[in-house]
């Protein structure tokens, strides 16, 4: 005999409200509640249960509330419903009590065609309202709550298995952050969203491949083996030393910026800094590229005076206080003595344009030449002296264009040693020579360095739209839609570097799409062991290191690049070290197992107050399941991920110490490990001198 629809309702009443508040709902569970398992609700589950789903009726639908805590309080009378007290000896019954926490409201759709969750609460429930189970339709709503539900990531325990599914859009384009201890699965999660987006897509769009762009930052050479063998997506692995099929990874020294090439040489703010913006700024323009004759050589001295000169004017220093008029003084000195011997070797035109200049030069230098001189200049004296080494320059075939400063981070080409020679003519040309010597140092040890020349290569190996190409796919994503760029044998002195290079090229590459097609190529950058690349630093100090620009290229990323098309996913096991900034951007959060007290303690603040009961579960989580939070997801739920086959998974695995101990593994086969530290000891000190890169 089947039951009425109000008669169904009352079966599933399991208590009844006897507090509320905006962010917490108290019920005392009735004494015929389940105390383990519910059995008319469709199919058996677990009751009660933290972390369940249980229903409120308000106006036009039901309050869904997620239980925070049980317990059980004792009772001076009983409670049982619809008993009177027939004057026996009432004594202390013990009560169940639970606290929801309000997450939404499920409404029941028009015709019977089943019900729409969404966040957020209209109205709040009234003391002494009924508190239900959901029936098995009615908690698959709940967790399959959400439109454009295109990709499947897992199953939810706690909602009778129900398909957890997720929209891209939302995934990726608002940041995601998988935050976990070491073997919690965040390796697989990470390579498992990527491989099922794929999919997904693949089988929308059967007729060609998916125009999908997924760039992988992987420091310890993990994910070679989830996309390396795999046809269908093509991944792009690249390497410091590449095998067959791979690529050799390229970062030229070309690419880096002034901040880059600052942070890894230390350059100090008041001398070595500007000397070295100036020669990357002359070098991109091609200044120090070998000469054909005199002339052209005079040429492009001629242009460094005029660009110093009207640099030192428009900041004022020759006529300021001391020391700068005397250094301009200085320069003064410096120049004529270079000119003059070279009036002989030009005649004509090109010998009166050069004595007049010199000329000018020594009107300016013999009147502070006395024992004490005043080295304060006027306007009117600059302002000549730039007038006569512009048209200096101009008889030497110069225009005025040449003389306009350069974009100092363009990435042009130019050669390691190029950059040496016009940081040396930096620092005569603004007199620091004696200050930047270590600097030169520095930079000679990083372009002799065996190690480094693999990576940064010459300006001929590669150009910026092949590399582009390359590592961010080229049209249509024809050649593969994953790029696993392995950082695991880049040098510790430079990985840093390295890692922010080819973020902040790939974040202003998509800048520059947008700027000339108007619409953005969704692209996704994914950065694991983040806490190592993405680490807080201070911010009141005069040098940053490598690691501190690094961090800072991702938190422009995270803070400018959905409005780019640019997605971050960040994997980390210490959330506690992370930037905050960066953090702070992430709309969504895909939470394995974390027990350090820090980290729990950060990821608490992540969320709201009202979800903080979820998270109790974090250290107890078991490996492959996960919570998921945030933009991407309508309601907080617990997911166990989809299985990925072992071929797919990144390698990550534990050290089999007792397979080697005893020579097998668990299901009886052999494990060997042979040692030939010799074959390793030549990989190591000449792998990149058999390649052709002697020092």
């Amino acid at each position: 005999m089947s039951q009425a629809p109000f008669e169904h309702a009352e079966s599933l009443r399991i208590g009844t409200v006897d507090f509320v508040s905006p962010n917490e709902i108290k019920v005392t569970i009735d004494i015929e509640a389940p105390e383990s398992v519910a059995l008319n609700t469709g199919s058996p589950r677990p009751f009660p249960r933290v972390n369940g789903y249980l229903l409120i009726p308000v106006d036009e639908g039901y309050l869904v509330g997620q239980v925070e805590w049980l317990t059980i309080e004792r009772s001076a009378f009983p409670k049982r419903r619809g008993m009177q007290d027939f004057g026996l000896v009432d004594l202390p019954y013990p009560l169940r009590r639970l606290s929801l926490n309000p997450l939404g409201t499920l409404r029941p759709q028009p015709d019977d065609k089943g019900y729409v969750f969404r966040r957020g609460a209209d109205s709040l429930p009234s003391v002494g309202a009924p508190v239900r189970l959901p029936t098995e339709a009615q908690l698959r709503s709940i967790v399959e709550s959400g439109e454009r539900r295109r990709v499947k990531i897992g199953t939810s325990p706690l909602a009778g298995n129900a398909e957890v599914r997720v929209d891209p859009n939302r995934l990726f384009g608002r940041h995601l952050a998988v935050l976990g201890n070491t073997g919690s699965g965040k390796s697989c999660s990470v390579a498992g969203i990527i491989r099922w987006s794929l999919e997904q897509a693949q089988q929308v769009r059967p007729e060609g491949v998916p125009n999908a762009r997924f760039i992988i930052l992987d420091p310890n050479g993990e994910y070679w083996r989830a996309f390396g063998n795999d046809a269908a997506i093509k991944a792009r692995l690249f390497k410091v030393n590449p095998g067959a099929g791979e690529l050799a990874l390229k970062v030229p020294l070309w690419f880096w910026n002034s901040a880059e090439w600052c942070s890894f040489t230390q350059a100090s703010a008041r001398t070595q800094r500007p000397a070295l913006i100036h020669a990357l700024r002359f070098v991109r323009d091609g200044q120090s590229e070998p000469v054909a004759d005199p002339a052209h050589e005079m040429r492009r001295f001629l242009r460094t005076l005029v660009t110093t000169i009207r640099i030192e004017q428009n900041a004022g220093s020759p006529w300021a206080q001391f020391p700068r008029p005397k250094a301009f003084y200085e320069k003064l000195e410096k120049w004529k003595s270079g000119l003059e011997p070279e009036l002989v070797s030009f005649t004509g035109p090109h010998r009166d344009g050069l004595k007049e200049f010199v000329d000018q030069l020594e009107a300016l230098c013999k009147p502070r030449r006395v024992q004490f001189p005043s080295y304060d200049f006027t306007r009117q004296e600059v302002a000549d002296l730039l007038a006569a080494a512009s048209e200096a320059h101009s008889l030497f075939g110069g225009s005025e264009a040449d003389t306009i400063p350069s974009d100092v981070d363009a990435p042009r080409p130019f050669e390691g040693t190029s950059l040496l020679r016009s940081l040396e003519a930096a620092a005569e040309m603004l007199n620091v020579s004696e200050h930047v010597e270590t600097l030169l140092v520095r930079m000679r040890s990083l372009l002799t360095d065996i190690r480094m020349k693999p990576i940064l290569g010459s300006a001929t190996d590669t150009t910026l739209d092949q590399w582009l190409s390359d590592y961010i796919g080229s049209d249509g994503a024809n050649n593969g839609n994953v790029s696993v760029i392995d950082l695991s044998l880049v040098p510790t002195e430079v990985v840093h570097v390295v890692t922010a290079v080819i973020a902040r090229m790939v974040f202003e590459a998509l800048q520059r799409y947008v700027k000339l097609n108007g619409v953005a190529l969704p692209t996704v950058l994914v950065m694991e062991e983040a806490h190592t690349f993405i680490k807080r630093y201070k911010e009141d100090v005069d040098y940053q290191d490598a690691a501190a620009v690094c961090c800072q290229v991702f938190e422009r990323i995270a803070r400018e690049g959905r409005k780019f098309g640019l997605g971050l996913v960040l994997s980390s096991q210490r959330p506690s070290e992370l930037s905050p900034t960066v953090l702070s951007q992430c709309n969504t959060f895909l939470l394995h197992r974390i027990s350090n007290d820090r980290d729990q303690e950060l990821v608490h603040r992540l969320v709201p107050d009202n979800l903080k009961g979820l998270l109790q579960e974090l250290p107890s989580l078991p490996s492959q399941s996960a919570i998921l939070l945030g933009w991407a997801s309508e309601l907080p739920v617990l997911v166990r991920m989809n299985d990925l086959p072992r071929s797919q998974q990144p390698r990550s695995d534990d050290p089999e110490f007792w397979g080697v101990w005893v020579g097998k593994d668990e299901e009886g086969k052999a494990v060997e490990r042979k040692t030939d530290w010799k074959r390793i000891a030549d990989d190591w000190q000449a792998s990149t001198v058999k390649k052709g890169y002697d020092a």
